[in-house]
């Protein structure tokens, strides 16, 4: 799916960011403070994950189940996949 029609489906959400201002900030007026600074060490764990690739399947759910994923917003499909996986995963021990 492209982010053309992701957000062309997705519900109107107004925006309470001030996008003017922050287009006319400059990088000097940015607060780090609250962001620790990074080192070697920090990296030195650091994995590249490539996403699984997905399955395209047709499958069919209640409507009331879909429609409370939906007006969670944008990501629907991937939050409905994490509460399957998360299913799963709680019964891999189980088998």
């Amino acid at each position: 799916m492209s982010v053309k029609s992701i957000r062309t489906k997705s519900p109107k959400v107004r925006s309470r960011t001030d996008w003017k201002r922050l287009r006319q900030a400059k990088d000097k007026d940015i607060d780090y403070t609250d962001i620790p600074a990074t080192d070697n060490a920090f990296w030195a764990a650091a994995e590249i994950l490539m996403p699984q690739a997905k399955t395209h399947l047709s499958v069919r759910f209640d409507k009331d189940i879909v429609d409370w994923f939906k007006r969670q917003g944008p990501g629907y499909q991937t939050r409905m996949n994490a509460v399957l996986r998360a299913y799963m995963q709680s019964q891999l021990g189980k088998e």
